[in-house]
């Protein structure tokens, strides 16, 4: 089921006329790429929040519809108000279907409930959440699955353990060395020992507290002594 966005035309840019399409509960927008010049638009605020809400409107080739015109297109870049969810632009990128594109795509960790070794307390530790890919439009797909299901203490796995889709390649490993750019993205390991630490911390202040005791003995002790030698004068 195909995605669309619809979107106007806008014929005023900067940061005043930007200020005055958020009042109106819209989104300053753009679409560029292939042949065509870059397109100022604008969007409604309401449906490209809710159709931001579905995951795969992020990893989908998508109907962009201005006035009567349709492109289809992927979102580029997405900008939201700092500290807020209030989607401030979007990029779309204009894609032709015989082109392959390069994009970013979702991990998705399976698997996890049924891994032993994290059943009894060890940790999975997640290095990577989602990589670049490239490939043709019609073989986009909504995320990259990584079972682990299977893995063991001590086991990890890296960018060439991962079942790609047909048709679609991780783009850092098209270099020659694909050992220097096989990263590790996940990886099973034992629970950080935070009780030892507290332990450790209780050591030092015990021994801070028996220095302060000795400290104010030997302070006692030598104001005793002071005193015992003012009353032999």
């Amino acid at each position: 089921m195909s995605i669309t966005v619809n979107a106007e035309v806008r014929e005023v840019r900067g940061k005043g006329a930007s200020r005055r399409l958020r009042k109106e509960e819209k989104v300053p927008s753009i679409v560029y790429g292939g042949s065509k010049a870059p397109l100022m638009i604008s969007l409604n605020i309401h449906e490209i929040t809710h159709l931001l809400e579905n995951e795969d409107t992020f990893t989908s080739v998508l109907d962009l519809v201005v006035d009567k015109s349709k492109e289809s297109v992927v979102i580029k870049d997405l900008q939201r108000l700092p500290g807020k969810n209030s989607i401030t632009h979007v990029d779309f990128l204009r894609i032709d279907e015989k082109h392959a594109l390069i994009t970013t795509t979702p991990l998705h960790f399976l698997g996890i409930e049924d891994n032993e070794a994290l059943r009894i307390g060890n940790m999975l530790n997640q290095f990577v959440v989602s990589i670049e890919i490239t490939c043709l439009p019609k073989d986009l797909p909504h995320g990259i699955d990584v079972d682990i299901s299977g893995l063991e203490l001590g086991d990890h796995l890296t960018l060439t353990d991962l079942v790609l889709p047909e048709g679609v390649v991780i783009t850092s490993l098209q270099h020659e060395d694909v050992e220097a750019h096989d990263q590790t993205i996940c990886s099973v390991t034992e629970p950080k020992l935070i009780i030892e630490e507290e332990e450790v911390e209780d050591t030092i202040d015990s021994e801070l507290d028996e220095e302060g005791d000795a400290e104010g003995a030997e302070d006692a002790e030598g104001a005793k002594d002071s005193k015992d030698g003012d009353t032999e004068e």
